[in-house]
């Protein structure tokens, strides 16, 4: 049996975005190893990971720990990461490799070059972009230098797709609307909206916020957070689903600003498609974004977006059509936003039910043929030229 592996810094990365890929690969016949840091980087619970692990033996995958680190400082522990992926391919001789994630995707490429390995590699948005910071272009000159270690550059955003269109040299590229969702699981869940909020403390009458996504930096709850404090109107409370190191500042900043009554911090939840149904607007003030599936779950579940407007973001939002797209520091224009939406339950629900039928865009069926094309061209490009045509005339039977 072929074998093939799925490779990323750390094994939510894989359980959040690459599950319906490993099924694939499974369906297509092949043993499929997964590599990741198990044990540290993750931000969700040590037994969130174990149920993982167990998930990932059930399927017959195999999982291989790797001490990845996912930023860019540690030297030295990206040369240790390098030699465990190395040792890797030298043991179970690989067919491909799909791999993710910046640092270990370009360790990954590295790698596999030496040894011949084809790879497929699916930037979850390039840390450069029209509008990023100076130092996010540092990772510029890399990217350009390793397309030429890539065999597939899968992209999920237009930005990305076109600037590496035009720059970069792969062998090929190719545009997938995202890691899929299941639309329907938003758009069609039924839920006891009394009851939900009841359950976490939201008063019935509340015009309720929500937001999904790690309590970091980079997802910019904070700039959500100060325009609430800002808002005119009382009834607006906020919710966020999440973990991170930022949990305590955030606490403390909706204390400071004397609407901690109005903010929760929920942590980590597996009912997001029930939350998404309970609230009223969805928030997105990210920095930065591949593409932000978090946001299409909310637009799958009817809601209109008050969001920034940076790379990824802009393949599906417009502004007073999808909802607000601002800058994502725009304390002001986030508060008069929420004022707007919170105060209009018409407009909420226009523009909710115009989202719920653009994000259908994004569902993971249409990403899953998408995938499946990359596979099989994959499967043609390293199976032997007899099992090649053998494999062409199943396809055209079927």
């Amino acid at each position: 049996m072929e074998k093939v592996l799925m490779l990323a810094s750390v094994s939510s990365m894989i359980y959040q975005f690459n599950m319906p890929n490993i099924r694939l690969l499974l369906k297509q016949g092949y043993e499929v190893h997964v590599a990741a840091n198990f044990e540290q980087g993750s931000p969700t619970s040590k037994e969130n990971v174990n149920e993982f692990k167990q998930e990932l033996a059930q399927l017959g995958v195999i999982y291989h720990q790797v001490d990845c680190k996912r930023g860019a400082g540690d030297l030295t522990s990206h040369i240790h990461s390098f030699r465990q992926i190395r040792k890797l391919l030298l043991t179970h001789h690989f067919s491909f490799i799909h791999c993710h994630t910046p640092i270990t995707g370009a360790l990954t490429r590295i790698a596999a070059r030496k040894m011949g390995v084809p790879v497929i590699y699916t930037a979850h948005g390039f840390h450069f972009f029209d509008g990023a910071p100076m130092k996010n272009w540092l990772f510029y000159p890399i990217e350009r230098v390793l397309s030429k270690y890539t065999d597939v550059l899968v992209t999920i955003n237009q930005e990305d797709f076109n600037r590496a269109n035009q720059d970069f040299k792969m062998k090929n590229i190719q545009y997938i609307p995202g890691v899929g969702l299941n639309t329907s699981a938003f758009r069609d869940v039924i839920v006891d909206k009394k009851q939900v909020r009841s359950e976490i403390g939201i008063p019935e009458d509340a015009i309720l916020m929500f937001s999904v996504g790690e309590v970091t930096s980079r997802k910019n709850h904070e700039t959500a957070i100060r325009a609430l404090a800002k808002a005119e109107n009382k009834k607006l409370y906020y919710i966020i689903c999440g973990q991170g190191k930022l949990e305590a500042h955030l606490k403390h900043l909706s204390k400071e600003l004397g609407i901690e009554d109005r903010v929760l911090l929920l942590g980590f939840r597996k009912d997001i498609a029930q939350l998404c149904k309970s609230s009223d607007i969805y928030v997105f003030p990210s920095q930065r974004e591949g593409l932000g599936i978090a946001a299409i779950e909310g637009m799958a579940s009817g809601l209109p977006l008050i969001s920034s407007y940076v790379n990824g973001i802009r393949d599906y939002t417009r502004n007073e059509e999808t909802g607000f797209c601002l800058d994502p520091f725009d304390v002001e224009g986030f508060a008069k936003a929420m004022d707007k939406l919170g105060g209009d339950s018409d407009l909420r629900h226009t523009i909710g039910k115009k989202n719920s039928e653009a994000a259908k865009r994004f569902d993971i069926k249409n990403v899953n043929n998408l995938m499946e094309h990359i596979y099989l061209e994959m499967s043609y490009t390293t199976a032997p030229k007899t099992e090649l045509l053998m494999n062409k005339e199943q396809i055209k039977v079927e």
